[in-house]
């Protein structure tokens, strides 16, 4: 593509405008300057080009060339992505380092690391796209399928066995035009379209993340969508550590998109030091990470969330289900209107670009639990979380309330809660799940068939003891009856011991299904026992919850909860 040669004409910041020579197409992808800085085409005009180039431009001049390759952004997808932290432009930095020159690109893919490839097809075989034609162990954790690229279909003429870098042919397929297509364990995927599948299905299992909140009051069901809005310091970020460590997703994908630099410097020292609570081994072997600092070109921002979704959405479609995480969507959506206001666009509300929700909803719409490709009817699933940060806290700004419109979970993070320390800070009364109810029969086949009606009794005293609170803080004690203020002392209890985690603590920072249930089942037992409280008057009233309160929160911190839960009967619950 030598010949499609442009020149620059005008540079602000991240734009780039040049000459297009001859036919030029939308999100095409350039080479800007002596450089070689990557861009893309993001708005045509006659005879010009806008280019936002994902790289600084500071020493480009005017005058320098841009060079057209015809391609749009792509990423390479094959074994060796797991374990690896990408920036946004999909550059190893594992490999490579973590500060780059500038105009340097890396292969996704390491050419040169070796794998042990296993036939999973015979010579002769019908293969269709998205069939697995082999495996590779990329990790002890996950199995990498290899599949046929989407538009590929026909005979195997040739299947091979044994150790190959990700590049080499291991098979090759004929079509029925008897066109002959070699394959390897690499294949490229445009970032911003979505990969094809067979068929959307029905959200109607838990993506289970072992936070009580979340999978009591506001579940979220695998294939679906949430976001994590929240002021600063609310504890956003450790939110989505805690579900990267502790959801069952057989994939996660960590987007760090436009975080400051000293965070994400100490979560890709951290992180990979982790262990996977369920296996033991480390945490990184079934992660990837694509990190994009606030120091580093807004542009970026943008191509690192659609990088990251990439990424899931192929091993989706070998059949796992995938949970991506994005902190924060806010910052790709300040670079968008940053890129917005240089282009001269007309303005929507507080400057963001008019297709603001058309670009989030987008997003969120890779989400999905699906049929994927292939003959073998696997299904595999992309949960999104995203978290935003709303100046000051403000859910009514334009970036937040988009995002609620078009995502199933609310996790609204309460500055109050944050600031008495009471933790995760997801405000019950603010956040919903829209799966709540969609999820009633999973929790039945599970065996927990009063999940939903415990779950509801909870949710009714948390909001009642709202309710009183005001009147207390009116009135005093003595102006709630003692049925209120047993029910206010019950609200207590139930935020205190149940909807509080300590994310931190080995045992209570992560509860299963099977132990939630039975603390479901033993809250509405001591909310029936401390019915008959209500006579003995409210100091009385106080001290018992408030009892029964401690040992509840020292029951979290037990491996053995139900021979602790039966000391609380036998020592409170006689009483």
């Amino acid at each position: 593509m030598g010949d499609r040669i442009g020149t620059i004409t005008l540079i602000d910041e991240n734009l780039v405008r040049a000459t297009i020579p001859g036919s030029v197409r939308m999100g095409e992808v350039v080479y800007v300057g002596e450089e070689r800085l990557m861009g893309e085409v993001i708005r045509i005009r006659p005879g010009l080009a806008d280019i936002q180039v994902y790289e600084d431009t500071t020493m480009i001049r005017t005058g320098e060339k841009v060079e057209f390759t015809g391609d749009v952004l792509q990423v390479e997808l094959g074994p060796g992505i797991l374990t690896e932290i990408f920036d946004g432009l999909g550059n190893p930095l594992r490999k490579y380092g973590l500060f780059l020159t500038r105009g340097v690109h890396y292969p996704a893919v390491d050419p040169e690391k070796k794998w042990e490839f296993v036939p999973k097809v015979k010579k002769g075989d019908v293969v269709v796209e998205g069939d697995i034609i082999g495996t590779v162990q990329e990790t002890p954790l996950i199995e990498h399928r290899i599949m046929v690229p989407v538009g590929i279909s026909g005979e195997i003429l040739e299947i091979k066995k044994g150790e190959f870098s990700a590049y080499d042919t291991v098979a090759v397929v004929k079509d029925k035009e008897g066109k002959k297509h070699e394959l390897s364990m690499v294949q490229k995927w445009p970032i911003r379209t979505p990969r094809p599948i067979k068929e959307r299905l029905k959200l109607s299992e838990l993506l289970e993340t072992r936070t009580r909140i979340i999978d009591g009051f506001l579940p979220i069901a695998k294939g679906g969508t949430g976001c994590l809005p929240g002021a600063f310091g609310t504890g956003k970020t450790v939110a989505e550590h805690q579900l990267s460590r502790q959801s069952r997703a057989q994939v996660v994908v960590y987007v760090g998109c436009g975080e400051r630099a000293g965070e994400m410097v100490e979560l890709i020292t951290e992180f990979p030091e982790l262990t996977d609570p369920d296996t033991g081994r480390p945490l990184i072997e079934r992660t990837i990470m694509v990190v994009n600092t606030s120091a580093m070109p807004v542009s970026a921002r943008e191509s690192s969330v659609y990088l990251g979704v990439t990424f899931g959405e192929y091993f989706r479609d070998q059949g796992y289900d995938v949970l991506v995480l994005a902190d924060s969507t806010s910052r790709w959506l300040q670079a968008l209107r940053e890129m917005s206001g240089r282009l001269e666009e007309i303005p929507g509300e507080e400057g963001f670009p008019a297709y603001l929700e058309t670009r989030i909803s987008s997003w969120y719409e890779r989400a999905g639990k699906v049929r994927c490709l292939g003959s073998d009817e696997r299904m595999g699933s992309v949960t999104i979380i995203g978290a935003v940060s709303p100046p000051g806290g403000d859910f009514s700004e334009p970036v937040t309330q988009a995002t609620i419109k078009v995502t199933g979970c609310f996790f609204g993070l309460s500055r109050r809660l944050a600031e008495a320390r009471i933790y995760p800070a997801i405000d019950p009364l603010i956040s919903k799940s829209k799966y709540f109810e969609d999820l009633a029969p999973f929790f039945a086949e599970k065996g927990y068939p009063r999940w939903v009606e415990d779950v509801e009794l909870l949710k009714g005293y948390i909001l009642e003891g709202v309710r009183i609170k005001e009147q207390i803080d009116i009135l005093g004690d003595a102006g709630v009856s003692d049925r209120d203020y047993l029910a206010y002392q019950l609200s207590l209890m139930i935020r205190d011991s149940y909807l509080v985690q300590n994310f931190f603590h080995p045992v209570d920072g992560a509860t299963s299904l099977e132990r939630h249930y039975f603390m479901l089942e033993f809250l509405r037992e001591i909310i029936e026992w401390a019915k008959k409280l209500e006579t003995l008057g409210k100091e009385k009233m106080r001290e018992k919850i408030a009892k029964i309160t401690y040992e509840l929160i020292q029951m979290n911190y037990q491996k053995d909860y139900q021979e602790y839960a039966e000391k609380i009967r036998k020592e409170l619950l006689k009483e």
